[in-house]
């Protein structure tokens, strides 16, 4: 086995459930919002020169193609009164997760379902709100999970915005298919989620539907205590999973999907199965 530093690294996700509401109000006040108009896809072709190849969409206004404005701009009220809310969350904590997360189902408060998935992002880079607790030491890097960023996000109210609106980045949603909710949401690849068996890849590297062997002998709480090795598909993708041997498993759907999900942070070891004929090409 490679030692940790020279082996390649997973996480997990999963499809979380939202309370929310179709109306604002005192209580439910915090917006899922549709991609707006005035938010265009990048390309060689129309990206100034002046923003960043990693910037993937933007803002076009009068004529002219700008960043778009970011969370902390958002969260303040730039897209207000545009008719682009899908629901509203009572938890601005929660709706965070739902963006990092790219999915989640909505329930509302009349007991309806309905399901959103990703739709566009505002263009700027993920930056994980663990690392800069990490960085300020606030939290252990032994013991660092989505769990204990939550629960330093509770115990430090005063504080939630800041740290929030370090992550830049700002996820747009659309609605999607509620039947089938035994799968999950639909990923990158156009096909279902299906939980432990779906990984997301770095897209940029990887090819969709592209079988993996994960392997990990610090993984255990996924297979009841048994070191994982499990033959996965690659199927979606996302912003912070940047690298050849970096990977995120999808764990299902609810509340139990998520706390599988928080706490794999796991070196492992990546074994991609091809074609015997490809792979001679490569030899």
């Amino acid at each position: 086995t490679l030692p940790d530093d020279k082996r390649g690294f997973v996480t997990a996700f999963y499809e979380p459930e939202l309370e929310v509401s179709a109306t604002r109000d005192d209580v439910w006040k915090y917006p899922i919002y549709n991609r707006p108009d005035d938010l265009i896809d990048l390309d060689d072709d129309n990206r100034p020169s002046h923003i960043d190849p990693y910037y993937a969409f933007a803002l076009e206004k009068d004529g002219q193609i700008s960043e778009y404005p970011d969370r902390r701009a958002i969260d303040q009220g730039y897209l207000e009164g545009r008719g682009l809310e899908i629901a509203y969350a009572k938890s601005k904590v929660d709706l965070f997760f739902v963006h990092v997360q790219g999915a989640a189902r909505l329930r509302f408060t009349d007991g309806s379902l309905k399901r959103i998935t990703y739709s566009a992002k505002a263009g700027h880079r993920f930056s994980p709100i663990g690392r800069l607790l990490l960085d300020r030491g606030e939290l252990d890097p032994a013991t660092i999970s989505m769990q204990t960023i939550r629960q330093w996000l509770q115990d430090h109210p005063d504080q939630v915005d800041e740290v929030l609106w370090h992550n830049r980045s700002y996820i747009f949603f659309r609605e999607a298919a509620v039947e089938g909710l035994d799968l999950g949401p639909i990923a990158a690849a156009k096909v279902p989620l299906v939980a432990g068996r779906s990984l997301a890849v770095d897209r940029l590297i990887h090819t969709f539907g592209f079988p993996f062997f994960i392997q990990s002998q610090s993984l255990t709480h996924l297979d009841d205590g048994k070191p994982f090795a499990r033959l996965m598909l690659a199927l979606d993708t996302g912003s912070a999973i940047v690298g050849p041997a970096r990977g995120d498993i999808f764990t299902g759907s609810g509340d139990e999907a998520g706390e599988l999900a928080g706490t794999v942070r796991n070196p492992a070891d990546f074994t991609i199965l091809i074609p015997k004929e490809a792979a001679e090409r490569y030899s």
